[in-house]
């Protein structure tokens, strides 16, 4: 075959080398189509499997082209083979050094994960507080641990990290003073942890952004609303937050009666109807205290109602006391007003 490449003219061989490159394009382009229109149902077996074809399907493209212009491609590769093996004879203590290394380190990584994970999930009084730091240290054995692997492996193959070291910290200074927002969410994300001031699992408003905190790191914070919507915010930026996860919650309710209606009999009514929604409802924490007139309005006169709930539950306890409230003056044939309009007719 080389003998028959040899003969070809240089016209000939460009017109190949054209067809070659054409057809290599084409075959990549339709790949890629593919992939894209079939992204959801495709295997990932199976895309690995096509790529590892066309890869050696571009690398005997090209050595056909190459051995149309008279290079010899066999003596190229058994070269840098040789070569190869060579080097790598001479570095086997260094590769298994490395190898080792690298064990030791994803096996360390790999224990301190699921040590975290079981402290922080372990159901405690202080379960929430654990899970946060259990994130945090974390997310700093990623940083820290994969920089001295680094530095490690650095060392084993002879580099002087010695410099290197002197070179983060001009580095480190040259950073911090380009990058001070990114060092502000840092040191801010430290405060979070540190002051207590939320943690995983808290209910949380942010900027009018209301959530679960499902996770902290050294630079941002996860809020998950009640719709789903995660909204990553820096640290930086949580200010002011409000956290309804520290005391007890407090569910207020206020509704309005007719001005025809019997105040003091209304509130005995509900003074000894509500109660027995406790019964009911785990959430109470006591029963609901009937606090008196609030206001005197154009169509009623309102009143409030309040009790002491746990925490996160005072939304689905203020929904249960309307609906029991609705039931209790229904039941007592007590009106609750709406908007009305009186139109006099004058006398002709």
């Amino acid at each position: 075959m080389p003998t028959f490449l040899a003969m070809v003219s240089p016209m000939w061989a460009t017109a190949i080398s054209l067809i070659v490159a054409f057809v290599l394009i084409v075959l990549f382009l339709v790949q890629r189509k593919v992939f894209d229109v079939q992204k959801d149902t495709i295997k990932t077996h199976t895309i690995v499997f096509s790529y590892a074809a066309y890869m050696l399907l571009f690398a005997i493209g090209i050595g056909f082209v190459a051995s149309l212009w008279g290079y010899d491609v066999s003596d190229y590769l058994l070269e840098a083979f040789a070569g190869f093996t060579s080097g790598l004879e001479a570095n086997i203590p260094r590769l298994i050094a490395t190898l080792v290394v690298l064990f030791i380190a994803l096996a360390m990584f790999k224990i301190i994960k699921l040590t975290l994970f079981k402290i922080g999930n372990k159901p405690t009084p202080n379960q929430r507080r654990k899970k946060t730091i259990s994130k945090i240290t974390l997310s700093l054995v990623r940083y820290f641990g994969g920089l001295i692997l680094m530095l490690i492996i650095l060392a084993i193959w002879g580099v002087n990290v010695g410099p290197a070291l002197a070179g983060l910290g001009i580095a480190g200074l040259v950073i911090g003073l380009g990058a001070q927002k990114f060092i502000n969410d840092l040191i801010s994300g430290l405060f979070i942890i540190f002051e207590h001031h939320f943690d995983v699992g808290d209910w949380i408003d942010v900027n009018g952004f209301s959530g679960e905190v499902i996770d902290i790191g050294l630079k941002s914070t996860r809020v998950r609303n009640i719709r789903g919507e995660v909204r990553i915010f820096n640290n930086g930026s949580i200010a002011p937050v409000s956290n309804f996860s520290i005391n007890e919650a407090v569910a207020i309710i206020d509704f309005s009666i007719a001005y025809k209606e019997d105040v003091a009999k209304t509130i005995e009514i509900l003074s000894q109807e509500l109660p027995k929604l406790r019964e009911d409802n785990e959430n109470l924490l006591e029963n609901p205290r009937i606090l008196g007139v609030t206001e005197l309005a154009d169509s009623g006169v309102n009143l409030r109602i309040a009790t002491r709930t746990k925490i996160m539950t005072q939304w689905g306890v203020e929904r249960a006391l309307r609906q029991r409230i609705k039931e209790i003056l229904d039941a007592h044939d007590i009106e609750i007003p709406f908007p009305q309009v009186t139109v006099h007719k004058p006398k002709e």
